[in-house]
């Protein structure tokens, strides 16, 4: 098992996110665009300066959300163009990532987020701008919704956020359901029944979740050894269930999930962790990338872009770009 880097040096994107499976884009900066190869370009027409430091895309590529990792600012834009701005509440905006999430539902792109408050999800219509889920009977509980993520077929929506005092957790919800009955977005409608901080997850398949607990004390004794501190397992949204629980040897932060077996692990330096045995296969020590593995961060940290198609990860570091890859 081995880790392939690449630098990129004439290239000190704003934003970075994934295009078109196999270029990397920043969507601040004209959509400039970078290849891996070299190829270079551009799908956009204005840059947008500002505090804007963070991209992602929907799948087909038409639509782009650049926002404040930070902040409550963001911008929708349309091929590149702008077509409207969007907020958040600021409430402890501050200190921990802003969520935001494209899904496309029977031909439909929506842009998932928290415009009206810090603990409501809403689906709002890309091209329109309809909150299709803004229903008068919504009273969300009181979570801060981060890190949101869609499952590969489209059909869960997993937040990796935190309620007080502070504490970090997951949820998940059945796109489909809650697109149904908005009310469904007010708790968390799937969750492991653990006693632990999880501070980490990411999705292995459209159902399963590997998910990483923080080095905190459980909050519930009897509930700990289904998933002790510093430990990693596999959740089975439908079902509850979650594997055998893996002590990780050393310190992780965010997980990106290759297969079964393997992660992606960039705290402190970028690693190949085995979700087996929870020891890293390999790594990169003299690569410094993130210190990252809460949706509550106090200062900047590198913006990360997975590409779940091809198992690649680039991340912003330096005014430079560091491409990753993996080899068996």
């Amino acid at each position: 098992m081995s880790i392939q880097r690449q630098t990129i040096t004439n290239w000190s994107p704003q934003t970075i996110a994934w295009f078109a499976n196999d270029l990397l884009v920043d969507w601040a900066d004209s959509g400039s665009l970078y290849g891996p190869a070299g190829q270079q370009g551009s799908v956009g027409l204005y840059h947008f300066p500002g505090a804007f430091d963070r991209a992602i895309t929907s799948a087909d590529g038409e639509y782009a959300f650049i926002y404040q990792h930070r902040g409550t600012k963001g911008l929708l834009l349309k091929n590149g163009e702008l077509l409207r701005e969007i907020n958040r509440s600021d409430y402890h905006a501050n200190v921990y990532e802003y969520p935001a999430a494209f899904v496309t539902v029977a031909g439909v792109t929506y842009l998932i987020h928290c415009p009206l408050e810090y603990n409501r999800l809403d689906f709002e219509d890309a091209a329109t701008g309809e909150l299709v889920t803004d229903v008068p009977e919504r009273a969300p509980k009181d979570y801060f919704h981060s890190r949101l993520e869609i499952s590969p077929n489209n059909t869960f929506l997993l937040s990796k956020g935190w309620c007080w005092h502070p504490w970090d957790m997951i949820g998940a919800f059945d796109i489909a359901a809650c697109l149904a009955n908005p009310l469904l977005l007010d708790d968390l409608q799937f969750q492991p029944d653990v006693g632990t901080e999880v501070c980490t997850a990411g999705f292995l398949t459209d159902e399963l979740v590997v998910v990483g607990t923080s080095d905190e004390e459980a909050m519930d004794e009897d509930l700990e050894a289904q998933l002790p501190p510093k430990s990693i397992a596999v959740w089975n949204i439908r079902t509850g269930e979650l594997t055998a629980p893996v002590r990780v040897v050393g310190e992780f932060g965010n997980l990106f999930p290759l297969t079964e077996k393997l992660a992606w692990d960039l705290y402190n330096y970028p690693k190949l962790l085995d979700l087996t045995t929870g020891t890293v296969v390999a790594s990169l020590p003299e690569l410094a990338s993130s210190q990252q593995r809460s949706p509550i961060v106090q200062r900047d940290v590198p913006a990360i872009a997975f590409n779940r198609a091809t198992g690649q990860l680039a991340f912003v570091a330096s005014n430079q770009v560091e491409l990753l890859h993996w080899t068996h």
